[in-house]
C-alpha cells in the first residue's frame, strides 16, 4: 500500500473530491523520505540559478527506495508534489530524481536528462535490482 489514508480522508473521497492539501499531507506522512527529498530539491532549485537539481545519493535502505518509487510511479502523487512544490520532476533510476523549473519540459536540459541516451548512460550493475 502506498499511502496511510486516514478514515476521514477516505470518507471524504467516498463522497467526492478531496482537497489537494489534504492529499499532499497524507503523502508527507506516508512517504516521508520521498516527500523530504523532493522538498529539498525544490528548495535548492529555487535558491539557485541552475536549470535543475537532482539527487544522486542512493536511499539509505530499501524502505526509503520503495517510498521514492511509489511516489514517482503514481501520477496522482507525483502531480500533487509537483504542484505543491512548484517544480517539474524527472526520474532516471531507482533514486535519481530531478527537480526542474515549471515549463522546462521543452528545454534542451530537460530533454537531455530524460533522453534514451541519458537513461542508458546512467545505468550501472548495482541498479539492476532496484
Amino acid at each position: 500500500m502506498s499511502l496511510d489514508v486516514s478514515p476521514q480522508l477516505l470518507a471524504e473521497a467516498e463522497q467526492g473530491p478531496v482537497r489537494e492539501e489534504d492529499f499532499v499531507d497524507t503523502v508527507r506522512t506516508s512517504l516521508p523520505y520521498a516527500y523530504d527529498l523532493i522538498a529539498s530539491l525544490a528548495t535548492e532549485l529555487k535558491s539557485g540559478t541552475a536549470d535543475f537539481t537532482d539527487n544522486q545519493t542512493p536511499p539509505p535502505s530499501e524502505k526509503e527506495r520503495g517510498q521514492l518509487l511509489r511516489a514517482l510511479a503514481s501520477d496522482a502523487i507525483r502531480g500533487s508534489l509537483e504542484r505543491h512544490f512548484g517544480v517539474t520532476l524527472a526520474f532516471q533510476n531507482c533514486h535519481r530524481v530531478a527537480a526542474f523549473r515549471p515549463g522546462a519540459e521543452t528545454s534542451e536540459t530537460y530533454t537531455r536528462f530524460t533522453s534514451l541516451r541519458s537513461q542508458i548512460l546512467n545505468q550501472s550493475p548495482e541498479f539492476r535490482d532496484c
